[in-house]
């Protein structure tokens, strides 16, 4: 078995192979952005995933590092076209891709990285790789969704917390498991193998964004490489938010609604205000609590793979480090 830090590397390495590939092709302003992108770096857990999850079946990592690719680069779009969205301006301590260049030349180059995971999808040389192509399709249109619903959040003040987690599941989560069940079906494992992978990367998944949400308040800008209380200032309702309604007292819920309609005030005074009421209503316990139901599930899942302990070792180990991370 590859150990986590053997196949980051080894990503980060065929990452920038492809990086060099684009750095002849024209024109030049369509790949520039998207060499950025991937250079700007990241923990590459999608792809380490699926790597860690082919592992388990076989040897030959490198049939499978194609997907592992086209993973990363699928999900480098959605970053690119979600910072233009949350008009964010800081992603991985660099200025975001529609910030350095400019938001036109930012939505066409992500579109041609979309277009581009599925070529380097397609390379992979497998049985299975039309069930791939397939379960890879699929989660492109989960996450679209996922999107959708969290744009259609952002008008309404009655969001659940059940309607919150399935937003995230979309949005997050499935791209996880994608990558899990992929790597099962290029090694040709059983279908229920495959299924149980994809189970345990959805709770892996959902632990992880609300870990995310998590950081976003209450971390710290360095080591987090966002905008801490951004989610704040742009009235994201995340299961932080949504917790602090349903549990707000009359007169911290009228605070709540005051501070969610300022949108012109400075951003310090509205972080600083509504993070305040999160620490009177324990709404960071909560959201850990959550957590941790999501992250023991996946913990049972892994457990209950009918595969050798020793070779699930790589994917506890990734999965502590994710929920543990402080970034």
């Amino acid at each position: 078995m590859y150990s986590v830090d053997e196949l980051q590397r080894k990503v980060n390495d065929e990452i920038q192979y492809r990086i060099n590939e684009l750095t002849n092709k024209e024109p030049a302003e369509l790949y520039a952005p998207v060499k950025y992108s991937l250079g700007m770096g990241g923990k590459r857990l999608r792809p380490v995933l699926l790597l860690l999850s082919y592992n388990l079946f076989s040897e030959d990592i490198l049939n499978a590092m194609p997907a592992a690719v086209a993973i990363e680069v699928f999900h480098n779009f959605t970053l690119l076209h979600d910072d233009i969205m949350d008009n964010a301006m800081v992603r991985r301590n660099s200025p975001t891709v529609h910030i350095k260049f400019n938001e036109n030349n930012a939505v066409l180059s992500g579109d041609v990285m979309a277009f581009l995971s599925y070529q380097y999808l397609m390379e992979c040389k497998s049985g299975r790789i039309l069930e791939v192509a397939d379960l890879f399709t699929k989660t492109a249109v989960e996450v679209c969704e996922g999107q959708q619903y969290d744009l259609d959040f952002e008008n309404r003040l009655d969001v659940s917390a059940d309607e919150y987690l399935n937003m995230i599941r979309l949005k997050t989560a499935v791209l996880l498991a994608c990558g899990l069940k992929a790597g099962a079906f290029l090694a040709n494992t059983e279908d229920n193998l495959a299924e149980q992978l994809y189970d345990f990367g959805l709770n892996l998944g959902l632990a992880f964004q609300l870990q995310d949400d998590l950081l976003d308040t209450f971390g710290e800008q360095e080591s987090f490489g966002k905008e801490i209380g951004g989610d704040i200032v742009a009235n994201k309702k995340t299961y932080l938010l949504i917790k602090a309604f349903e549990n707000a007292s009359n007169e911290q819920l009228n605070e709540l609604n005051y501070w969610i309609k300022q949108n012109d005030t400075e951003k310090e005074d509205k972080i600083r205000a509504v993070k305040r009421i999160y620490n009177q209503l324990g709404i960071r316990e909560i959201a850990e609590s959550k957590k941790e139901d999501y992250f023991k599930n996946s913990e049972n899942i892994l457990k209950n793979l009918p595969v050798e302990d020793d070779k699930k070792k790589q994917l506890q180990m990734i999965s502590l480090q994710m929920l543990k991370r402080n970034h």
